[in-house]
């Protein structure tokens, strides 16, 4: 593209509107309603972040607090989100119809005191009919939200549940009838109201509600200013300021999706002026919106699972995901190096808001509340008591610039009438939006309950579990045989480890082809409980199987044929979304393997810092410090190979030597770390001494 081109490159209306298309299929296409219609909705969702931030600092029953939260949830979900995209900005009678139905099906449980929860092994017609109406109600809740894949799936589940006993070996079960299958879904908190529901009714709406405080008090604008500000200059500035503010965009935010399309409509014309193709430039911005699901202090939605799944602190799961969202980002960083100097990239005069250190002094204030939630859970507050108080930080900030306030302060200075004021304020744009941005999420979480009831109710994890190892065994033994052939023994040490390995690439496979078609947050909660137990069978570290799962399932987010993130970016780039999704999966590629480190070694729980602060305390430091060098030198390796370029061009017995170096280096072996970094010292002498240039791949 010439530098005319480059410099004409406008972004259209038509396209900015088909990537909200996009972020529409991961949050739903909601009604823009009006009227006293839309100020009826307006003040039920205010109500609903009101509430739920009284309970973040009040002492309520479990089933009371989840019970409330679905109930706001659906009826909300039934006024916001058509049934399909026909009947949008209006609501129908069926729509108020379901929604008086999930009023009446929750206040059946939340006013069916002691006596409810005690015949949930025998409920009555009444039960049954409230039960089985709610399920289907939130099946149509997460059809409108999230697409028909996700009820799809849980219909298979609760299909499953109810034929068991005809299934053979060994997915049988002796099946359950419609009333133990009610009981178990509405009337405990193993179902519906598990532990999905209670992340959701607590951590994820608070941490939505947070998102949106700062949203509407400029901190997203501040944090993409800063980043163009701190990173331009250099040929590969461009690039850097796209992973410097996906970051930061994506730490408060983690939606991957809305993180590309906030970062696209503003940087892809400075990447096409530093010479990325439109392909390239979508595969870049998508790749750093996928790092919004992986980093703190927000992490996804399914981080706050894996805490609750694992009985630990949030404050632990972020202590975990520290050194592999630092080596995520580190692999985005030498990837867009490696473009500048491959491509002969342009420097870019970029627009600067201002210098970093005059917007740091005006509105680095927006830094405190990310600060204020370690700081406080650091302090021994609860996660749920630090993310309030945090949303206490960001809106008391606020005032420290007129333009940020989330209340005007012609309101105090009665230049604008009090009401008026607080009903066009910020603050209660932040208080709807908390609350509707959570919906999709929600309904995700009870819809995936029903489908880790079925698990519990039947067993699946377990003879899921046992079919993979059987498999997994069968591979390895056969490995180990051929490894024979070259006269390597056949130990009970190698042939565990073989097992390990193939039981690590297909739990790897599963959870993303169940990325495919279903939410992170979903496919998350469904390979917890069905696959991570293969993974603990064999020796892995709890924490370590679960953080695996989590990272393969975030993968989803760049795989077709649900990319939203690539196909988001495309749509803003113009250019193939499958060909964008090919680029971002080069650019994450190397960080996606390091996962495999967490589960094929011990010496790999290094990179999770051990998983806990005890533990932490008990490490031995260089041993970390050893882990994570040898996993950056991989990464490197792996970036070079993916991209045929270390110092130069490579020739394809160079590349191939990089791409072996690091998947020795993943492995996480004293005698592979010696191979890896043998074979990239080796790569780099041999380029080095090279002094004729090889020709480029093309494409």
């Amino acid at each position: 593209m010439s530098t005319t081109e480059a410099e004409a490159v406008v972004i259209s209306d038509e396209a900015l509107k088909k990537a909200e298309e996009f972020i529409e299929v991961e949050e739903g296409a909601s009604n823009k309603l009006s009227g006293w219609l839309g100020t009826f909705v307006v003040i039920l969702a205010i109500v609903m972040s009101v509430f739920h931030l009284y309970a973040a600092m009040t002492i309520m029953p479990t089933h009371i607090l989840r019970g409330i939260h679905v109930a706001f949830m659906l009826f909300l979900v039934f006024l916001l989100f058509p049934v399909t995209k026909r009947f949008r900005n209006k609501v129908w009678w069926w729509d108020w119809l379901l929604a008086a139905l999930s009023l009446y099906v929750m206040g059946h449980m939340l006013f069916g005191g002691d006596a409810f929860l005690e015949r949930s092994t025998n409920p009555n017609t009444l039960d049954t009919f409230a039960g089985a109406a709610l399920m289907l109600l939130i099946l149509e809740a997460v059809r409108r939200c999230s697409g028909w894949i996700m009820p799809f799936v849980v219909l298979l589940f609760l299909f499953y549940a109810i034929i068991g006993s005809q299934l053979p070996p060994p997915w049988t079960h002796q099946g359950m009838d419609v009333a133990r299958i009610v009981g178990h879904m509405y009337m405990t908190l193993e179902g519906i109201f598990g532990t999905a529901v209670d992340v959701s009714s607590t951590l994820i709406i608070l941490f939505t509600i947070y998102g949106a405080f700062l949203q509407y008090s400029g901190a997203g604008k501040f944090f993409i200013d800063f980043s163009f500000s701190a990173m331009g200059g250099k040929p590969a500035g461009a690039g850097r300021t796209i992973v410097l503010s996906s970051f930061l965009l994506g730490g408060p935010s983690g939606s991957g999706v809305a993180t590309t399309v906030t970062l696209g409509s503003v940087a892809y014309p400075m990447l096409v002026k530093a010479g990325y193709g439109k392909d390239a430039a979508g595969g870049l911005l998508a790749a750093g919106g996928l790092g919004a699901i992986i980093s703190p202090p927000v992490l996804g939605a399914a981080a706050f699972l894996i805490a609750e799944f694992l009985r630990v602190t949030y404050l632990e799961v972020l202590l975990m995901a520290t050194i592999p969202t630092l080596l995520y980002y580190f692999a985005l960083f030498l990837m867009v190096e490696i473009d500048a100097r491959k491509f002969g990239m342009k420097q870019v005069a970029i627009d600067k808001a201002d210098t970093v250190w005059n917007l740091t002094k005006r509105f680095g204030f927006h830094f405190l509340s990310l600060v204020a939630i370690i700081a406080f859970m650091l302090l021994g507050f609860s996660p749920v008591a630090s993310v309030f108080w945090a949303t206490v930080v960001a809106f008391v900030v606020s005032f420290l610039h007129p333009t940020c306030a989330l209340i005007s302060y012609d309101v105090f200075t009665r230049k604008t009438a009090f009401v008026k004021g607080i009903w066009n304020s910020g603050l209660r744009k932040a208080m709807e939006g908390g609350s509707i941005g959570v919906l999709n999420v929600a309904a995700t979480c009870a819809a995936a309950g029903l489908i880790v009831g079925v698990v519990t109710l039947t067993g699946l994890g377990l003879k899921f579990s046992s079919i993979v190892l059987t498999y997994a065994d069968s591979w390895s033994r056969g490995a180990v045989d051929v490894l024979a052939m070259f006269g390597v023994a056949p130990t009970p040490a190698l042939l565990h480890d073989m097992k390990l390995l193939f039981t690590a690439l297909m739990t790897s496979l599963i959870v993303w082809i169940v990325g495919l078609a279903v939410p992170v947050t979903a496919s998350y909660i469904i390979c917890a409980v069905i696959a991570a137990p293969a993974l603990t069978q064999l020796g892995v570290a709890d924490f370590a199987a679960h953080m695996f799962i989590f990272y393969y399932a975030v993968l989803s987010e760049v795989s077709p044929p649900t990319a939203l993130s690539p196909f988001a970016a495309a749509a803003i780039t113009g250019g193939d979304p499958y060909k964008t999704t090919l680029q971002s999966w080069k650019y994450t590629m190397p960080a996606f393997l390091v996962p495999f480190m967490f589960v094929l070694d011990p010496a790999g729980l290094g990179l999770l810092l051990m998983g806990s602060f005890k533990a932490l305390a008990k490490a031995n430091v260089m041993d970390i410090a050893l882990v994570s060098v040898t996993a950056m030198i991989g990464i490197a390796a792996l970036a070079a190979g993916v991209q045929g370029w270390l110092f130069k061009f490579t020739t394809k017995p160079e590349r191939w030597m990089l791409i072996l170096a690091g998947l020795a280096l993943v492995y996480p072996k004293a005698m592979f770390d010696v191979i890896g970094i043998g074979l990239f010292v080796a790569v780099i002498v041999m380029q080095k001494l090279r002094t004729t240039d090889v020709r480029p791949a093309t494409g």
